[in-house]
């Protein structure tokens, strides 16, 4: 079965074309469509199943695709999936916030996510004889990095935490301690799972976060905040297109 005969998927309504090789994928859809609506020319947009919104565009002349993927690994599992495997989407972006556990990466900091430990079963579904480590794209994170330096801009680059679980015991101040003695910059929740399916489908994955609370001073922004303000994350992120 081609690809072709995929789509639409039950969870993206786009037809072949539609979307760029390069997607940003934010969790939250209006920050998906505020990106499309603040950075991207001449948009149009691709999906609106589940309001989880999709826009394909243009930045600095070059075709640039992004859309919200929901919260936690099994969402970001089936989104980044079909991104991959039925659109073609070569370079696969996580534009997104996440909670500190170090306390040199401070509130409005920017991290790449080099690692994902993670507290899900996402990777371990792959049935592999083994414990598979999800990492990122060595050539996304070198023109991000590359990109951040040449404007300016300080970033983190290391260990993060695909974590199952918002509240709850794997959250609590124990458990993030842990984590923390072990390394661990920040808490997310999805990118396990996007660099276990880009492993899988021989694409580019990279988690850009901007730490958007401190799970160790009680430090955090606004959600307002954290739709809008973001300027550093996005301007790295689309330079990846």
């Amino acid at each position: 079965m081609s690809a072709k005969s995929n789509v639409p998927t039950p969870h993206i309504g786009a037809m072949p074309g539609e979307i760029a090789e390069t997607i940003l994928l934010p969790g939250d859809p209006l920050r998906a469509q505020f990106i499309a609506e603040n950075y991207l020319s001449n948009v149009k947009q691709f999906n609106s199943v589940r309001n989880m919104f999709g826009f394909t565009g243009t930045y600095e002349g070059k075709p640039v695709s992004v859309m919200g993927t929901g919260m936690g690994c099994p969402s970001m599992g089936i989104y980044s999936y079909e991104l991959i495997h039925f659109y073609g989407c070569k370079n696969l972006i996580r534009v997104g916030t996440a909670g500190s556990i170090n306390p040199d990466v401070h509130v409005r900091d920017m991290v790449f996510g080099l690692g994902a430990c993670t507290t899900s079963n996402f990777p371990a579904l792959m049935n592999l004889p083994g414990v598979y480590a999800p990492v990122c794209s060595w050539e996304l994170l070198r023109k991000a990095a590359e990109k951040a330096d040449a404007l300016g801009l300080s970033y983190h680059a290391g260990n993060i935490l695909s974590s199952d679980m918002f509240y709850g015991p794997a959250e609590g101040p124990e458990a993030t301690q842990k984590w923390a003695s072990m390394g661990v910059l920040a808490i997310e929740m999805e990118a396990a799972a996007l660099y276990t399916n880009a492993a899988f489908g021989k694409a580019n994955a990279l988690t850009i976060l901007t730490i958007s609370d401190h799970l160790l001073t009680g430090e955090s922004t606004s959600a307002e905040e954290r739709q809008t303000s973001f300027t550093d994350m996005m301007k790295v992120a689309l330079s990846l297109a």
